[in-house]
């Protein structure tokens, strides 16, 4: 009885073993024949056929070396390759079909040796075709980008250099830094880029500030997002979006600034920029929070002439804010204007 036991508990031992040498067969092979197929078909030139070779995006985010046997080759076979691979899929339609590929082929440059700049035409590609590179690509570019520019190099440097490979930086690239800079907290490297892309021929506009300024103004940094808005407004003369506007005039309330953001407000008025009702009733709710009760009645007559009619609670505290330090006069003449307008 004993020795029957043992025989099955042995035999059990010995099964189960033998199936999970199955399963960890199982589990590589698919990756290992994907890799082999893409290098089959990449040592013959059939780049069109790279597309169908790879099952979903997840697959090539969890293989991220699906690439890795281009480091076998030298430099400049490497570089056409990539050339080759990316002009071959310029007219597969859709263009969602190529993205997997775009994808694995990004992951694979940005963790050369050599990320750059090889890596910033994929990146070009990717944005081009309408499609989103994956989260992990604003941590692997900044932090590539990052020991690139610990060697000294400049913005303008980096970028210029597609230009030996045959392809030209732009304003989609740089704009897709600056919002990866932002995402770890680079604020001070993404200011850099937009101070130097312009050396690259890439000419800021209203993502690159926007993305700035809202990330500035997440941290409460509003000195640098003043110095932008009005960077933006009067040296670059761009329309700022009402997004922007907000978050500025947010920022500036919340760290009770509010005569700042009155300036803005003003400037961007005198420039005939639209502001939109959100920015002036946060700026009349910010004025309120510090008793700037006077502040708070201009601008609520700014406000009027503009046709927008603050919520009734907000009006009701500045009229009474204004009776209550004696300032009578101007009470009246928000309550008339009021009373014109049938509120």
């Amino acid at each position: 009885m004993n020795i029957g036991r043992t025989k099955t508990s042995a035999f059990l031992l010995n099964f189960h073993h033998f199936l999970e040498q199955c399963s960890s067969i199982h589990s590589i092979s698919p990756s290992q024949t994907l890799q082999d197929s893409i290098k089959a078909a990449v040592e013959s030139k059939s780049y069109k056929k790279l597309p169908g070779l790879f099952p979903s995006l997840q697959e090539a985010c969890h293989n991220p070396n699906l690439f890795l046997f281009l480091s076998t080759f030298p430099l400049n076979l490497r570089t056409q390759v990539v050339d080759e691979i990316l002009q071959s899929l310029i007219f597969v339609r859709p263009r969602s079909k190529s993205q997997f590929v775009h994808g694995s082929l990004l992951f694979y440059t940005l963790q050369s040796p050599s990320p750059f700049p090889l890596s910033l035409p994929v990146l070009q590609r990717i944005l081009h075709s309408g499609c989103v590179p994956s989260p992990q690509t604003h941590f692997l570019l900044s932090s590539a980008w990052l020991k690139q520019r610990s060697h000294a190099k400049s913005v303008a440097n980096i970028l210029m250099d597609m230009q030996s490979i045959g392809y030209k930086p732009d304003s989609n690239i740089c704009n897709y830094l600056i919002s990866s800079l932002c995402s770890i907290g680079e604020l001070a490297e993404a200011f850099q880029v937009l101070k130097g892309m312009g050396g690259a021929g890439c000419v800021p506009d209203l993502e690159s500030y926007g993305t700035l300024i809202r990330a500035a103004t997440a941290v409460r940094r509003t000195d640098k997002a003043v110095e932008l808005l009005k960077e933006m407004v009067v040296k670059v003369k761009l329309m700022p979006r009402q997004r922007t506007i907000i978050n500025v005039v947010a920022a500036l309330r919340a760290n009770r600034e509010v005569r700042r953001a009155v300036e803005i407000i003003e400037l961007l008025e005198r420039d005939s920029h639209d502001v939109g009702f959100e920015s002036y009733e946060l700026l009349v709710e910010g004025c309120l929070e510090c008793r700037e009760y006077i502040l708070a009645g201009k601008v609520i007559m700014a406000m009027t002439d503009r046709g927008f009619i603050p919520y009734i609670k907000v009006r009701q505290k500045v009229v009474e804010g204004l009776y209550g330090i004696g300032e009578l006069e101007l009470a009246s003449a928000v309550r008339r204007r009021f009373v014109e307008l049938g509120s």
